[in-house]
């Protein structure tokens, strides 16, 4: 807890808005077309996040093959690794249907809608799992698959049933299972890990709290409303936007790292000295502001950090090894 933070969240103590809002996701649904159902189905998987995850997927398999993997493998993995994240965020919906309810941000979240019923949800997102678990087994690997079942369960049953609603560092350790993909892409050229994967572990991890936290000034409100202890609606502006600048500090040493251990060149080195200044001035320039104009554009540039970074490992790699 941080000084000034509000006491914990219980998980399943409801405000009577709260309570309000998930009488409204139980009301029968109406009867919808076959497109705006399927529709419904992807949405539950989050595939706005799921392209994060794959972007730091296929790079890393470039750098633990020293060079571009068959595209067979390639095609496995990612659509095994689509599938158990795409089963993860249903669950996640699933089981948070009630504050999504609240939140404006999140309303018209499929099973706020009643697009789809709770228990179809449920059944897709489970079915969703199973079939990724056996297609990284069979056409991968065993530890692949493992590894990315580990992150489904890690992000459903650490960070949405436990974490979000308890603790203000909900996102830090829950951002753990968004750093898996990074494994699971070395695992399935290597069939084991090392030390590089792990600091591509470590970068994602380091990444996905000031990412996130910057968006979450905009939406501090929200997340108030719904009981949620996000940090930036439970700690001062201050406290928040120095950890997103130390975070962003953090990872630019980690990037530095991994281009010695992982065998990368200048291509990678410059890339991730200079993506990680910038990261840092944005911080910086937040943390002087304190505008949420600002935050957000901290949060765009997130995203392109992550992007162009792993972009940079794969390029890195096939420029040295054509």
């Amino acid at each position: 807890m941080y000084v000034g933070e509000r006491p914990t969240f219980a998980a399943g103590v409801l405000c009577e808005e709260q309570k309000a809002g998930m009488n409204s996701v139980i009301t029968a649904a109406k009867p919808i077309s076959v497109g705006r159902s399927l529709r419904a189905y992807v949405a539950l998987t989050k595939p706005r996040i799921i392209e994060l995850l794959l972007i730091t997927t296929v790079p890393a398999m470039v750098v633990a093959q020293q060079g571009v993997p068959s595209l067979l493998k390639i095609v496995y993995t990612v659509v095994g690794g689509t599938l158990a994240a795409g089963g993860a965020n249903a669950v996640n919906m699933w089981f948070d249907r009630d504050i999504d309810a609240v939140m404006k941000r999140t309303q018209n979240r499929p099973l706020v809608t009643g697009d789809v019923s709770p228990q179809s949800a449920l059944v897709f997102a489970i079915g969703l799992e199973f079939v990724a678990f056996a297609m990284l087994w069979s056409a991968v690997n065993l530890l692949s698959a493992l590894l990315a079942l580990s992150a489904a369960l890690f992000y459903v049953f650490i960070y949405t049933m436990w974490l979000k609603r308890n603790s203000s560092q909900n996102i830090v350790i829950g951002g753990a299972a968004g750093a898996v993909p990074a494994l699971v892409g070395w695992a399935a050229v290597t069939d084991r890990l090392s030390l590089a994967p792990v600091l591509m572990f470590a970068i994602i991890f380091l990444w996905t709290p000031p990412h996130f936290w910057a968006l979450a000034f905009r939406y501090k409100d929200d997340y108030s409303k719904a009981n949620v202890p996000m940090l930036p609606s439970v700690a001062s502006f201050k406290n928040t936007s120095n950890q997103i600048l130390a975070y962003s500090v953090v990872l630019t040493v980690v990037t530095l790292l991994l281009g010695p251990v992982a065998h990368l060149g200048a291509i990678y080195d410059v890339s991730a000295l200079v993506l990680g200044l910038g990261f840092i001035f944005y911080a910086a320039a937040l943390r002087r502001s304190g505008s949420p104009k600002t935050a957000m554009r901290v949060f765009s540039y997130s995203i392109s950090y992550l992007t162009l970074l792993f972009v940079a490992m794969g390029v890195d790699v096939i420029v040295r090894h054509p």
